[in-house]
């Protein structure tokens, strides 16, 4: 380990003062009613600003109160089960059609579908050198970090980067939303070839060829894909690409936006949010759990076997001993997470053309236990279900995608959400964003150098 990477003793000191200090009395909360992480106890959100890009139903209202009841997601008003039924049913893509309905509000016409695709298809081109310069150089560990930094890096590259105009927005956001694909699979390129001397073979995408299928394209060597995995991963993308103004990166964006600051930088900072393990790392803490489960369970088909690991993980006796089991629960869905509902009846599909039906057998079991559990192991206040990341990481595994994939083909996704709340913001301008903190400490006097240095001899 360098310098700049090692942890002195002296940082430890200076953390354990940290620790000491900067505690805050957990009854307080209650004391001064703060809705921690802007959700009451019943895990409902504080209202805190307005859209008509995406609805996430998760209660209905009986006789005044609030009932949970079947999850249901929303784009532009339009449940997308209903979405992707369509355009599965007529054997299309949809991906590039949700990106136009959250961007414009309005389904397109063919014609303007097609156009949509070929704009896209122009932009899907980075600058000259670009790869070389930036993307080769330094390679993270981590390709969410690569993605931020060659997203910051193209401000250089943008003569007009500063403009918060609709229309130079929506250029930005286009330009973004083509090249994320490419920022990341080439990201990925980049960190094999350096850090393990893998072979670094580059594909430019493919005109004519859909998002996910150029994912897929320019990520394997051979070029090559099933017609049913770039389907399912097409799936995944729509089923990503919002998830309402309340989520953790796309209120990032509302928030760094209501600043006026420029499009990489809020897409930047977006994407810090959606890194976390808690918000789009979750899959990937899905599938490590799973694996670990795979490696203790030596009998997949014990319910009994599979309750008692589940046990463990609550109780903190296995895997990360954090207390959870990844995967179940969220913040918004009770009874159901819609997302996972519809991915569900696809993996299926896959497992069986992967033949790996024992590992799905594994995951349906997980997911009808771990709510029983968690209610008898746990206080808990609403209802716990599979979201979407249960599912999410078990396709990209099947798909054969790296781990360090995962959230970057999240943020490919959601980049078009985000944009579309981007373009939100500034079309209906207000207040720079910025809640209340209550201070609670207590006021004590100034002490001077000479007699804090006295006292403490």
């Amino acid at each position: 380990m360098n310098k700049y990477s090692a942890i002195t003793p002296e940082i430890y000191s200076l953390a354990e003062m940290i620790r000491k200090n900067c505690v805050i009395d957990q009854d307080l909360y209650q004391k001064y009613d703060v809705k921690r992480g802007l959700r009451d106890i019943s895990g409902r959100g504080v209202l805190t600003g307005l859209t008509e890009i995406c609805d996430v139903h998760s209660y209905t209202i009986i006789n005044n109160e609030y009932v949970p009841c079947e999850g249901k997601l929303y784009y532009r008003g339009i449940d997308v089960e209903e979405i992707i039924d369509g355009f599965t049913k007529d054997g299309r893509y949809g991906f590039e059609e949700v990106t136009y309905l959250l961007l414009f509000g309005e389904l397109p016409t063919e014609d303007q579908l097609n156009a949509f695709i070929k704009q896209l298809e122009f932009y899907r081109k980075l600058p000259p050198s670009f790869v070389r310069d930036i993307i080769m150089k330094a390679p993270s560990n981590d390709m969410m970090n690569t993605l931020a930094r060659s997203v910051l890096t193209l401000y250089s590259y943008d003569e007009q980067a500063d403009n918060i105009s609709i229309e130079n927005v929506l250029r930005q956001g286009l330009q973004l939303i083509a090249l994320f694909p490419l920022l990341s699979v080439y990201g990925y390129k980049a960190y094999r070839h350096y850090r393990f001397g893998k072979s670094l073979v580059i594909h430019p995408p493919k005109p004519g060829l859909s998002t996910a299928e150029n994912l897929l394209y320019m990520l394997r060597s051979n070029k090559q894909y099933t017609e049913l995995e770039a389907k399912i991963l097409d799936i995944a993308l729509v089923l990503h690409a919002e998830h309402g103004g309340g989520n953790n990166s796309t209120f990032t964006t509302h928030v760094v936006t209501s600043s006026g600051t420029d499009t990489y930088s809020a897409i930047a900072a977006s994407l810090g949010s959606l890194k976390g393990p808690r918000h789009g790392g979750a899959n990937i803490k899905v599938m490590q759990m799973f694996d670990d489960l795979k490696e203790k369970v030596k009998d997949w088909t014990s319910e009994e076997e599979v309750s008692r690991y589940l046990v463990d993980l609550l109780n903190k006796r296995a895997f990360d001993k954090a207390g959870l089991i990844y995967g179940m629960g969220h913040a918004v869905y009770s009874v159901s997470d819609p997302r996972a509902n519809v991915f569900k009846k696809y993996v299926k599909s896959l497992s069986e053309e992967k033949g790996m039906q024992e590992e799905f057998a594994l995951y349906e079991m997980v997911e009808r236990l771990a709510p029983e559990i968690i209610a008898r192991e746990r206080k808990i206040y609403k209802g716990v279900s599979a979201n979407v990341d249960f599912y999410s990481g078990f396709v990209y595994h099947m798909l054969g995608l790296p781990k360090e994939l995962y959230t970057p083909i999240f943020a490919v996704a959601r980049i078009s959400g985000w944009m579309a709340h981007r373009l939100e913001e500034l079309n209906n301008p207000g207040k720079i964003i910025r809640p209340a903190y209550k201070c609670v400490s207590d006021r004590k006097p100034y002490v001077k150098l000479k007699d804090r240095t006295e006292n403490n001899k």
